[in-house]
C-alpha cells in the first residue's frame, strides 16, 4: 500500500538492518547495517549491530536483503509553481518524486513569472520547506525573457544552483559568453537547452520520415547540434562549466565527445524517453510521444545508449513534463511538448541494467553521485556524515506502468503499460520516510 509523509525533524536514530548496501561512488557493495543520526549517514557496514543496541534506536528498519542506495538525483525536473498549478505543484511534483525514488530535484526557471529573482526563488524555497516531500533545489535563469542578464550574483546567494533559460535556448551568444563568465567565477554549472530557433521554427516532432509521414513541420537534428556547437566555441577560452540538457542526436554526442577530449568541462544528460524511444512512438499522431527535443532515429537512441556506456553522457535525467490532458487532446502540431518522468525514471532506467547494457554501478552513478557533483551537492552517496537521502529498492519485482496512479498532477506519458523490473519500497530523505510502497 502506498503512503506518503512530509519529512519531520532529524533528531532520530534509525537504523536500516539486513540491507544490500551499494554506493556507486565508492563501489561499496555489502550485505549489513546502515545508521542514520541527526539525517545524516552515522555508520554502516558488514554485521554492524548487535540486538542490544537495536533497543536504542526509534527505528529499525528490516531491509529483508533488498537494495539501499542513495536517493536519485532528477537535475532536470519542471514543478509548474509558480504559474502552472493546474499542471503540476510543488506537494504534487514532489510527492511524485518520493514515489519515484527521488529525494533530491532541480526545478528549471521556466515558470511564471520565471525563476529570475531572488523573490521568487524564495517563494519555491519556502513552499518547498512547508509542503514538499523532498530535497528542492533550483536554476535560475540565465536572462530576463532574452532581454538582458540576471543578477547571477544574488541568485547564486540566494540559493542558485547553476543557470539556464530552459524551455529556450540562449540565442544571444554575448549573454552567452558573459554568462559563462560569471558562471566560472561563481564556480556553478550554466546548462543550455540547445535549440537554435531559427533552424526549429515551427517544427513539432523530429524532421524525418515521420513528419513526412503525418505531414507536420520536423525539427532537424542540427537545430540541437549547431547551438551546442556554438556553446563549446565560446567555452573553449573561459574556466566555466557548461551542462547540456537533454541531448538526443547523434552529432551532438560526437560534438561533446571531442569537447571532453580536449579536457573542457563539459557534462551533458538523457532521459529514459531519448535511449528507450524513436520518432516511431509518435507515429498515428500520438501527442503523448511529442517533446523537445523531439524522439529522434533509432541510430540516434542506439547513440545515446553506447554514449551512456562510454561516459560521454553522465546523467540521466527525467526532465518531468507535467501538462494537463487538455492541452494533450490537441492536435499534434498544437500540443505541448513533454511528458511526466518522477515516477519512472528509475525503473525505466534499470532496463539499461536488466537488459546488460550498464552494470548496476555504472547506472546508478548516472542517478546520483554523478549529478550531485555537477550541482555541488554532498548528497548522492552512502558516505558517514553524507545526508541520509536513501532508496530501499526490490530490484527484480516486475511492476506495470500505471499513469492512472501517479502522484503528479499530470498523466502524459507514453510509457504507460509497459512492463518494469525494479520497485521503490521506501524513500527516505533526511533519515525521514517519506514513502512507502510495501
Amino acid at each position: 500500500m502506498k503512503k506518503w509523509n512530509l519529512p519531520a525533524g532529524s533528531d532520530r536514530k534509525v537504523a536500516f538492518i539486513d540491507a544490500r548496501i551499494v554506493d556507486p561512488e565508492s563501489g561499496l557493495e555489502i550485505l549489513g547495517d546502515l545508521v542514520v543520526h541527526e539525517g545524516r549517514i552515522g555508520d554502516f557496514g558488514e554485521s554492524l549491530l548487535s540486538d542490544v543496541e537495536l533497543k536504542s534506536f526509534d527505528e529499525v528498519i528490516n531491509c529483508a536483503g533488498h537494495l539501499l542506495i542513495p536517493g536519485i538525483i532528477d537535475i532536470h525536473v519542471h514543478l509548474r509553481d509558480p504559474g502552472q498549478l493546474q499542471n503540476e505543484d510543488i506537494h504534487s511534483g514532489t510527492k511524485s518524486a518520493a514515489a519515484g525514488g527521488v529525494t533530491t530535484v532541480v526545478c528549471q526557471p521556466n515558470t511564471d513569472p520565471p525563476i529570475d529573482t531572488v523573490e521568487t526563488l524564495a517563494y519555491i524555497q519556502d513552499k518547498a520547506n512547508k509542503v514538499g516531500f523532498v530535497n528542492v533545489l533550483c536554476y535560475a535563469s540565465i536572462t530576463r525573457g532574452g532581454r538582458d542578464l540576471t543578477d547571477m550574483f544574488a541568485l547564486h546567494k540566494a540559493g542558485a544552483v547553476g543557470f539556464t533559460d530552459d524551455g529556450l535556448p540562449v540565442m544571444n551568444s554575448l549573454f552567452m559568453r558573459q554568462a559563462f563568465l560569471n558562471a566560472a567565477f561563481l564556480k556553478v554549472p550554466v546548462a543550455q537547452h540547445a535549440e537554435d530557433l531559427n533552424l526549429s521554427d515551427g517544427g513539432c516532432i523530429n524532421e524525418g520520415v515521420m513528419s513526412h509521414k503525418l505531414n507536420v513541420p520536423g525539427i532537424t537534428h542540427l537545430a540541437e547540434s549547431v547551438m551546442v556547437a556554438r556553446d563549446i566555441l565560446l567555452l573553449e577560452q573561459l574556466n566555466a562549466h557548461y551542462h547540456v540538457l537533454h541531448v538526443s542526436t547523434k552529432k551532438t554526442v560526437e560534438i561533446v565527445r571531442a569537447a571532453k577530449d580536449r579536457g573542457m568541462k563539459v557534462t551533458c544528460e538523457v532521459t529514459p524517453h531519448h535511449f528507450l524511444l524513436t520518432e516511431e512512438a509518435v507515429d498515428g499522431y500520438n501527442t503523448a510521444a511529442k517533446m523537445n527535443p523531439p524522439l529522434r532515429t533509432e541510430e540516434d537512441r542506439l547513440c545515446m545508449i553506447g554514449a551512456l556506456k562510454d561516459g560521454t553522457i553522465d546523467v540521466i535525467a527525467s526532465d518531468h513534463a507535467p501538462h494537463n490532458e487538455v492541452y494533450k487532446e490537441l492536435p499534434l502540431k498544437e500540443a505541448a511538448f513533454g511528458i511526466v518522468g518522477l515516477e519512472t525514471i528509475l525503473p525505466l532506467s534499470l532496463e539499461l541494467y536488466h537488459s546488460g547494457i550498464l552494470g548496476l554501478h555504472s547506472l546508478l552513478a548516472k542517478l546520483t553521485c554523478n549529478p550531485a557533483k555537477i550541482i555541488g551537492s554532498e548528497a548522492g552517496r552512502i558516505k558517514v556524515g553524507s545526508p541520509a537521502d536513501l532508496v530501499l529498492l526490490d530490484l527484480d519485482s516486475e511492476v506495470r506502468i500505471n499513469t492512472k496512479q501517479f502522484a503528479s498532477k499530470s498523466k502524459n506519458s507514453p510509457f504507460g503499460g509497459r512492463k518494469t523490473k525494479g520497485k521503490v519500497l521506501r524513500t527516505i530523505v533526511g533519515g525521514n520516510t517519506v514513502y512507502t510502497d510495501i
